[in-house]
């Protein structure tokens, strides 16, 4: 008997069934399951029922497992890049939909058009009324869950593996460590979202052809679904590749129909990859030769087998290592994949198309990220866990089929013993994910644990010592900026940051120092100038403060803050008309915000333009109907216009809201002498 006979045998007598190496086709799918239905009808049972009960059950493992794995992520908060969406005006704006869509420049901590992405974290926005952290990890955990589910189904819908060995590939998907970040970081979205359509793409075009020829219908859905997951992360890019070797895995061989049935995923791939760079350039800041590359790719490629085998010591910034083209390990990696590569393709007639194919994805579908070609995040790491949430079912594939194969040639009492191996293995990894879901808490434990395992992480300590200070921990905070200067004294984000720590400090001659020398690296970054020009208004140096602020304004000229401070300054010296003009752009740039209409309506008022600014008071008020200022000023307002009544009336609503303001209780007296005056 042939060695696939034996082991086929070997797989009924364990009560498995393996599938062809190269997949069943759709005939084959339909006359086990017509075999299946009769049977089942044979007993008084539909095939349906027969199906969805273990289906259900499975499905309900399968969450209760992530729900035990991830539960600490149910606690976290926002960390680090969350801050792309917190952040953002259009996230926060109820109207901000249009704008995700149109204007993504406004998203500033997002690099990549990704708007499917954001229009999720918009709908919890409204649907939690806030950004409530708990709400944000639940639905990652959600989504993580149906991706799991959707790996299962997939699996069982190719006739990979039988059904519980393809719920093996899922449960493993869904614990492993290595997929931490991904799930518990809210900002890993982007990389769970992307997954479920890659997988429901899959599902689509595999129901298109399923009847031998195209079903048109199902391959415009496919496209669509595969769009929406390249707007939600451009990950799944490698789909039409990935659609092939899938084909090639069924059939043994590709056809040019083949390749004309994939040509419209690449047009919808190069279309929204230009939609991509039209709204940004990405900032690649490495320097690597193409050979340096090459072997930065090998090395990564292995990377993400070792800690898909072995997840110890995961980060979330792990440190480069050196590239040199004159050192062996590198090589070796790269001649390794070589050789494993060809090892499969030499072997397929004898261990079937299954493994090349499996391997042939995972590498694909990390392509994008293993440096070959570069990339921003290359000037941060070579390498990051998140880059494999997607890949990893292809090797995870592989590892439970040849584990299938071993398993089924053994006794019976051996596969017993396997299950429970395979049992603790998934209670191994699940304990594991349970451990690193806690370090993204909060800010200053995820920074903190980062730094413990790469003292070297850029920025981390920087970062560190913002969650600090903003904790009131200011000292610490200071300390650690500190640290990130010492580590990196040309960086123009780490003077910036201290500068900024020692002014809220008070120590605003220290905070100066720090602020000319990162204007020093780079006098157009908006924000340094806008502080260097408040430090220098706190130190009563208001005409360089001036320069600043002016400055702040030609490189950004909707900056708010400088708006107002410069505005501010001018009419501390009597130059209020100056002042007025300036404040009445800004209520072109934002119109109807209630601080500029006060600031606008004092300065006209003391240009004694009353009625300007009784109708700035009076627009105020509709903004704010209990700010005691607007009421004020709109009795100030109403006495020098003659309407002393009015004017009674506004000033004791005012002090009904702030008895201790000022400006009303002195002008309460003239006022009310005025108004019984005109009574007489």
């Amino acid at each position: 008997m042939g060695r696939r006979s034996s082991a086929r045998a070997a797989s009924r007598k364990a009560g498995g069934k393996p599938a062809k190496p190269g997949g069943q086709t759709g005939k084959g799918r339909r006359q086990t399951g017509k075999g299946r239905e009769q049977t089942s009808k044979a007993h008084g049972k539909p095939a349906a029922a027969e199906r969805f009960g273990p289906t259900l059950l499975g499905i309900g493992a399968l969450a209760l497992l992530v729900v035990a794995a991830y539960f600490p992520a149910l606690s976290a908060g926002f960390i680090w890049d969350d801050r792309a969406f917190t952040d953002a005006p259009p996230v926060r704006d109820a109207n901000g939909i249009w704008r995700i869509w149109f204007s993504p420049g406004e998203i500033e901590g997002e690099g990549h058009y990704w708007p499917l992405t954001y229009t999720t974290f918009w709908l919890e926005h409204r649907l939690w009324g806030s950004f409530w952290a708990p709400g944000f990890h639940a639905v990652n955990l959600l989504l993580h869950i149906v991706n799991a589910g959707l790996v299962w189904h997939l699996l069982r819908r190719l006739g990979a593996l039988p059904m519980w060995w393809a719920w093996a590939v899922a449960a493993l998907f869904a614990v492993h460590p290595v997929h931490v970040e991904a799930v518990a970081w809210v900002i890993g979205r982007k990389d769970l979202l992307a997954t479920l359509f890659y997988c429901c793409t899959t599902l689509a075009w595999l129901r298109a052809l399923e009847a031998g020829a195209p079903r048109w219908s199902w391959c415009f859905f496919a496209l669509v679904l595969f769009a929406a997951g390249l707007l939600c992360k451009s990950i799944g890019i490698t789909l039409p590749v990935a659609l092939l070797v899938l084909r090639w895995w069924q059939h043994g061989r590709l056809t040019v129909r083949d390749c004309w049935r994939v040509l419209p995923f690449f047009i919808v791939a190069f279309a929204i990859g230009v939609a991509d760079t039209r709204y940004y350039e990405e900032i690649i800041d490495v320097d690597y030769t193409f050979l340096e590359r090459v072997l930065i790719a090998g090395q990564s490629l292995w990377f993400y087998v070792g800690k898909l085998l072995w997840p110890a010591s995961l980060m979330p910034v792990y440190p480069h290592w050196r590239v040199d083209v004159a050192a062996a390990l590198p090589w070796a990696c790269v001649l390794g994949a070589l050789a494993v590569a060809g090892a499969l393709w030499f072997l397929r007639g004898r261990i079937g198309r299954g493994p090349l194919a499996g391997a042939a994805f995972f590498t694909l579908t990390l392509s994008p990220v293993l440096g070959l070609v570069p990339f921003g995040y290359m000037q941060f790491a070579f390498v990051a866990n998140r880059y494999q949430y997607l890949a990893d079912v292809g090797a995870l594939a592989v590892l439970v089929g040849a584990a299938f194969v071993v398993v089924g040639a053994l006794g019976k009492r051996i596969q017993w013993a396997a299950a429970c191996l395979a049992s603790a293995l998934l209670i191994t990894l699940g304990t594991l994910t349970w451990q690193h879901a806690g370090i993204y808490r909060n800010e200053i434990v995820f920074y903190e644990k980062m730094i413990a395992a790469n003292p070297a992480a850029r920025d981390a300590h920087f970062n560190l010592g913002n969650a600090l200070f903003r904790a009131g921990r200011r000292e610490e905070g200071l300390a650690a900026a500190l640290t990130s200067l010492a580590l990196r004294p040309d960086s123009m984000k780490a003077q910036y940051g201290v500068g900024a720590m020692l002014h809220e400090l008070g120590r605003s001659d220290e905070a100066l120092q720090h602020l000319r020398r990162a204007l020093a690296i780079n006098a157009n970054n908006h924000i340094v100038q806008y502080m260097t020009g408040q430090v220098l208004r706190a130190l009563g140096r208001n005409d360089e403060a001036e320069g600043h602020f002016r400055r702040t304004l030609a490189i950004e000229p909707q900056h708010w803050g400088a708006h107002v401070n410069l505005a501010t300054l001018l009419a501390s010296t009597n130059r209020v008309a100056a002042a007025a003009q300036l404040m009445r752009q800004a209520l072109t740039l934002w119109p109807g915000r209630p601080n500029a209409l006060l600031l606008l309506a004092s300065l006209e008022f003391n240009q004694q333009r009353y009625r300007e600014a009784l109708d700035l008071y009076r627009a105020a008020q509709e903004q704010l109907p209990n700010n005691a200022v607007a009421w004020s000023g709109s009795a100030a307002a109403l006495h020098q216009l003659g309407r002393p009544v009015e004017a009674l009336r506004d000033v004791d609503k005012a002090l009904a809201i702030d008895p201790s303001l000022a400006d009303a209780r002195n002008n309460r007296a003239v006022i009310a002498a005025a108004a019984a005056a005109e009574e007489r």
